[in-house]
């Protein structure tokens, strides 16, 4: 008999450095839901979880501005968020007009084209939103699509798009309205309802701050007819909404198991929406933009340029150009070795010229946009390009000092 397998000497418990999230998420967790992660573990069916469970779908439709009665957290990231709305809506042959600015919009096409769609993809420069007209002269020359899918909040650019008036035009030609909110809910005003979305998905790590793997999602009373009306069954087992909701919607609170949710994930994400329901919606929106032209102003007198302009700018995702040069990657590898500070690189045909900053949620602190201005004026200094660290500073004090309106 051969000896056992073992794993290699020196492996023991890991030690977890702290750092400062200031990249396009995760995003710091507040000691509340770090608590909360650590309470001791309960079944997935037993009655206080349950109850719990009831919660967090009420907190959630306060977060997306709905009363959607098809409100939950699916168990994973906000990827499997993203492919529960399409493997549910999207059936072989359907036409989706998909608009693609930026990385996750070509996600979304990814996601058509493999549950047997046609994508109509509609093309916007990474860094612009998505363009209205572009939208609906896709719709006009194509009246038969079934769906519009978008990205509200790119992450890879820092671009937020109009999101009422891009389901507007879906509404008028019949088509479903699918929307990614993964790095806007809680940051910027999501308002399922009022813009008459019918399906949205989100994420748990980014302006809610809570433990990466959990994503919100909600689902119209259209969306659901739609699903019911189904001539197939939905390709994936696991992410079937006629399966998952007998779990999570089960009719007189009797749940049907499905799987082992995550239990001490959504004991962090119920305290996470509990933290943004005690600070109030448009108190979160007001708070993550106050850090942003705060960090704006630090920027500008640092000379840095933003990639999207002003009036489509995402609060809690700036994305800037690297100055000629300066060493990129350098940059970031001095930020998280000195100062403890992550920061994000750019993606795609943005590589390596831009850098992300992320202001999600418990990040989105006075501590960290001044961190933030003096560490990057500090490494950019020793590589050459003299930055004024106190008139960063000062610039974003002007911005703390103003008068709250």
């Amino acid at each position: 008999m051969n000896a056992p397998l073992v794993p290699p000497p020196g492996i023991a418990s890991c030690p977890v450095p702290r750092r400062i999230l200031m990249g396009p998420g995760p995003s710091d967790m507040p000691p509340r839901v770090v608590a909360a992660l650590g309470h001791p573990a309960i079944g997935h069916l037993d009655p206080d979880f349950v109850r719990m469970m009831e919660e967090i779908k009420l907190l959630l439709r306060y977060a997306f501005q709905t009363n959607n009665a098809l409100t939950f957290a699916v168990s994973g990231p906000g990827s499997v968020g993203m492919e529960t709305c399409f493997v549910n809506l999207v059936e072989p042959g359907d036409k989706v007009i998909v608009c693609r600015n930026g990385v996750f919009g070509g996600r979304m096409i990814e996601n058509v084209q493999r549950f047997g769609g046609t994508a109509v993809i509609v093309e916007d420069a990474w860094g612009e939103p998505v363009d209205p007209q572009k939208v609906a002269e896709a719709l006009a020359a194509h009246p038969d699509a079934r769906a519009v899918a978008f990205v509200h909040a790119e992450t890879s650019t820092g671009a937020q798009s109009d999101a009422a008036t891009l389901i507007g035009l879906a509404r008028a030609k019949g088509a479903l309205a699918i929307v990614d909110t993964v790095t806007s809910l809680g940051g910027t005003p999501v308002l399922a309802d009022a813009w008459g979305a019918d399906a949205i998905y989100s994420g748990s790590q980014k302006c809610l701050s809570c433990v990466p793997g959990l994503a919100p999602v909600t689902f119209s009373a259209r969306a659901v007819e739609r699903v019911k009306a189904r001539k197939g069954k939905v390709p994936s087992w696991f992410m079937d909404l006629g399966l998952v909701l007998e779990y999570w919607s089960a009719p007189g609170g009797k749940r049907t198991y499905h799987h082992t949710a995550p239990v001490n994930s959504l004991f962090a994400l119920h305290e996470s929406l509990v933290m943004l329901k005690d600070e109030g919606l448009e108190n979160a929106w007001a708070r993550h933009r106050l850090h942003h032209e705060a960090l704006k102003a630090g920027f500008e007198t640092l000379g840095l340029q933003f990639v999207v302009r002003e009036d489509a700018r995402l609060p809690q995702l700036n994305a800037v150009h690297v100055p000629a040069g300066i060493d990129e990657a350098g940059v970031r590898k001095q930020l998280l070795e000195k100062f403890n500070l992550e920061i994000g690189a750019g993606l795609g045909p943005l590589a390596g010229k831009v850098w992300r900053f992320g202001l999600m949620g418990y990040s989105a602190r006075r501590e960290n946009v001044e961190l933030c201005l003096r560490a990057l004026a500090d490494v950019l200094s020793g590589m050459g390009q003299a930055k004024d660290q106190r008139a960063a500073l000062a610039a974003a004090e002007s911005v703390y000092a103003r008068p709250v309106r």
